[in-house]
């Protein structure tokens, strides 16, 4: 019975989220639904101390990597350098390329570091100026960002910065380089299938004659003035290849500037403030390549921008304030779920399946998938079931390289399912809904999980590491 009622709290989150209600109402409302039927006693509780903390917790840490990444992007919109790209990008590759255009940004951006939701907000303004002047549904392009942001580059690609990759390295003591060979092939195994599907897509819409989309119905569109002169696509670009790169250089210079750990003392302080700086660095280091990017925006595109700094500061504002509020419901809604008594037996179902590789991967992507967050669902497994992955991997002569690259794909499997944070952000930035654009990110969500079985596969077959 406690099983169906953390499943039941978990389909009536999907529900609402498909249907177009809002998370940050629905995310509480079916936690605290499962604990009512759990333990009524528990739901204040529950509330105050696990459901709001954990949400209050996301948002001090990540709602300045959401806020300077919502102005990044807005900036790229209305100095006119993602016109400048896009016109660059058609001229260079042809019209048809577009897709696999957005697909290559997005991986170099999530690959050089920066956090996927950023991306989203960095992305999205050149990118739907290109769906739009070349006749491509705007429906496609959340699938086409998901491809690119959300599946190789996050937690399969070899050395990928992105905590999917980093996560499995404190428990199977790798490195983000594990079983590279392996990363590589489901890497390319996703990019081929991926953009084989969005294709196929493309051209289906084509031939039924569907364009970008109605006017009418288009939500949160770039907003670049028509009367303005395109900057060189080099310089439009600069300030994205600066974001990627400083990103790279921060993480490494902050630990050198401030050590393993800092105390902050102000004469109005009762005591010291302390900071674990290795826990702070990769979100310290986003958010200071993003204030280098605005900068540079501000700077090579002020006279195009000047006159609506105001208005677009605002609007990007709100759009952050909505994206964080979503992701850190859904965050809540995890941690709520995770502790209940049903998660806890379901957990330890999984542990009975024979194969470590297979046992791995179909628990950290069911947990991914229940929690709504790839780290998250990854963590509550690596932490409960880490050894027996290990005995069981060391009795059947796997390496430990293989678990790692193993557990991280599978957390991007079925973590996309449509409560994820990262899809609802990725739908409000795109101004659709999950009716209109969820069937292509879900497609790409199969596409991920099949690409675990492909590896787990090629491992047994041929051995290769």
């Amino acid at each position: 019975m406690s099983i169906l009622i953390a499943l039941a709290a978990l389909g009536l989150l999907m529900l609402a989220a498909y249907r177009g209600y809002s998370v940050i109402l629905f995310a509480p409302i079916a936690a605290l639904g499962a604990v009512l039927l759990t333990d009524p006693s528990a739901v204040a509780p529950a509330f105050t101390g696990l459901f709001m903390d954990k949400m209050v917790g996301f948002i001090k840490l990540y709602f300045p990597v959401f806020l300077l990444g919502a102005v990044f992007g807005k900036l790229i919109e209305l100095s006119g350098f993602s016109r400048s790209i896009v016109a660059a990008a058609i001229r260079l590759l042809g019209r048809k390329q577009a897709i696999p255009v957005i697909v290559a940004v997005c991986a170099l951006l999530t690959y050089g570091g920066v956090s996927l939701f950023v991306v989203v907000f960095a992305v999205y303004p050149f990118a739907a100026e290109m769906f739009r002047q070349i006749g491509i549904p705007k429906r496609l392009m959340p699938a086409t960002i998901a491809l690119g942001a959300f599946s190789f580059t996050m937690d399969a690609l070899p050395g990928t910065p992105q905590i999917q990759n980093i996560i499995p390295t404190s428990f199977f003591k790798t490195t983000a380089w594990a079983a590279p060979w392996l990363g590589l092939i489901g890497s390319i195994f996703v990019i081929v299938i991926g953009l084989a599907f969005l294709e196929l897509w493309r051209r289906r819409t084509q031939r039924a004659g569907e364009g970008y989309g109605d006017a009418v119905d288009l939500r949160n569109e770039p907003d670049t003035p028509e009367d303005i002169t395109l900057a060189h696509p080099l310089i439009a670009l600069l300030p994205l290849v600066l974001v990627g790169v400083l990103n790279f250089f921060f993480t490494r210079w902050i630990p050198q500037w401030y050590g393993a750990s800092h105390s902050l003392t102000l004469p109005g302080l009762s005591a010291p403030i302390q900071t674990e700086i290795a826990k702070i660095t990769g979100i310290w280091a986003v958010e200071a390549a993003l204030l280098s990017g605005i900068i540079i925006v501000g700077v090579l595109g002020f006279r195009t921008i000047r006159n609506k700094l105001a208005e677009g500061s605002r609007t990007a504002v709100a759009g952050a304030m909505l994206a964080s509020l979503n992701t850190a419901s859904e965050y809540g809604f995890g941690a709520v779920i995770a502790a209940l008594p049903g998660f806890v037996l379901l957990s330890q179902a999984l542990q009975t399946i024979p194969n470590p590789l297979v046992n791995e991967a179909v628990s950290v992507t069911l947990l991914a998938g229940i929690t709504g967050s790839a780290s998250g669902g990854m963590s509550i497994a690596l932490a409960a079931m880490a050894d027996n992955f290990i005995a069981s991997a060391n009795a059947a002569g796997i390496p430990l390289e293989v678990l790692h690259r193993v557990a991280s794909m599978a957390s991007g499997g079925m973590d996309t399912l449509p409560h994820n944070g990262a899809v609802i952000t990725l739908l409000a930035v795109t101004g659709l809904t999950h009716r209109q654009a969820y069937g292509g990110i879900f497609a790409i969500t199969l596409i991920k999980t099949l690409a675990v079985a492909f590896v787990i596969a090629v491992f047994y077959l041929t051995g290769i590491v």
